[in-house]
């Protein structure tokens, strides 16, 4: 799956919140100041050429949507991150940020609950 930009990634989110919408309904999200209605149309435009959203046509008219769900993009994105970064090791991601002081003790504890769940339950699979 390609790779956002910071300014398509911001659209997106907007939709993956409001599902479906129209240029306007989008910029109605955007803090101000908001980018202009022409540059929000290009980014939308963008996304559909890059296989992240379609649209229902009004006329001249067109409501927008995803086509990627926000957590398959997550994934995929998470999946990059960790390899370009933590050599594809997602003990070394959680170890540097654990190191940081990144993550809070209860966070921890947190992590190692869904995790001992996780091995459980994938024992149990077995």
């Amino acid at each position: 799956m390609r790779e956002l930009t910071r300014a398509e990634e911001q659209v997106m989110q907007v939709l993956w919140k409001i599902k479906k919408g129209f240029v306007k309904d989008i910029l109605e999200h955007f803090d101000d100041p908001s980018p202009a209605y022409n540059t929000v149309s290009t980014i939308v435009r963008i996304l559909q050429d890059k296989g992240f959203v379609t649209h229902k046509a009004y006329g001249r008219t067109h409501e927008y949507y995803p086509l990627i769900s926000k957590s398959d993009y997550s994934k995929s994105h998470l999946k990059t991150f960790v390899n370009d970064y933590f050599s594809n090791s997602f003990e070394k991601m959680v170890s540097f940020f654990a190191k940081e002081k990144s993550i809070s003790v209860k966070e921890m504890e947190e992590i190692m609950k869904i995790m001992e769940n996780e091995v459980k339950k994938q024992k149990t699979m077995r």
